[in-house]
C-alpha cells in the first residue's frame, strides 16, 4: 500500500558531533502530528567491500572494534573521503586494510543501518581481479587478512567474532547476486 508521506512542518537542528540531530514536527495523512527525531552523519557516506579472492574466497579482516572492546572479524569498510565516488573509495579502502587492489569494482546497492532514525548509508561494493597493493592506512595496526569460503557463510555468521550487520547483509546480498549471474 502506497502512502503519501508526511508533511514536515518544522525542523529543527542541534550539533552533536559526529552526527547533526534533527527533529522533525511531522503531521501523517490520518492528521496524526508527532515529532521524531534524525541523525545526519557528517561526510560523504561510506563503503563496505566484499573483496572476492577467486569465485568462491571472500577476504574477511580482523581488526579492533572499540564499540565492543574486542577484535571483530568483518569485510572491508570504510568512510567515501570529499571528490571520490564509491567505487573510488572501496578501492582504496581495499589497498589501505587488506593490502589489494580490484580490477573489477561492482557497485551492488545502498545499506542502511537504522533508516527509522538515520540518514547514513552504506555503499556495497563487490571488488574481483584482486592483486596485492598496499596502501598506507590510518589503522593503528596492520589487521589480520582472513580467507573465508562463500559457501560457508552459515559457520561464519554463528561466531562471536563476526556480529556486524553490514558484513553480515553484504555477504549474503553477495552470494546471492552471484548466484544470479553464474
Amino acid at each position: 500500500m502506497s502512502r503519501p508521506l508526511p508533511i514536515i512542518h518544522r525542523v529543527i537542528e542541534h550539533e552533536a558531533v559526529p552526527y547533526r540531530v534533527e527533529q522533525l514536527d511531522l503531521e501523517f495523512s490520518n492528521g496524526e502530528r508527532r515529532v521524531f527525531q534524525r541523525l545526519h552523519g557528517r561526510g560523504h557516506g561510506a563503503v563496505v567491500v566484499v573483496p572476492m579472492l577467486d569465485e568462491e574466497t571472500v577476504l574477511l579482516v580482523r581488526e579492533y572494534a572499540a564499540g565492543t572492546h574486542r577484535y571483530e572479524l568483518g569485510l572491508v569498510k570504510g568512510r567515501i573521503d570529499a571528490g571520490e565516488s564509491p567505487v573510488e573509495a572501496a578501492n582504496r579502502e581495499l589497498q589501505e586494510e587488506a593490502g589489494y587492489a580490484a580490477r573489477t569494482l561492482t557497485h551492488l546497492r545502498a545499506l542502511t543501518l537504522a533508516p527509522t532514525y538515520m540518514s547514513h548509508q552504506t555503499q556495497l561494493i563487490l571488488a574481483r581481479d584482486l592483486y596485492p597493493q598496499r596502501l598506507p592506512g590510518d589503522e593503528p595496526e596492520p589487521l589480520d587478512v582472513v580467507p573465508w569460503k562463500i559457501d560457508a557463510l552459515h559457520e561464519l555468521v554463528l561466531r562471536e567474532d563476526f556480529s556486524e550487520g553490514r558484513s553480515i547483509a553484504a555477504l549474503f546480498i553477495t552470494r546471492e547476486w552471484l548466484r544470479m549471474q553464474a
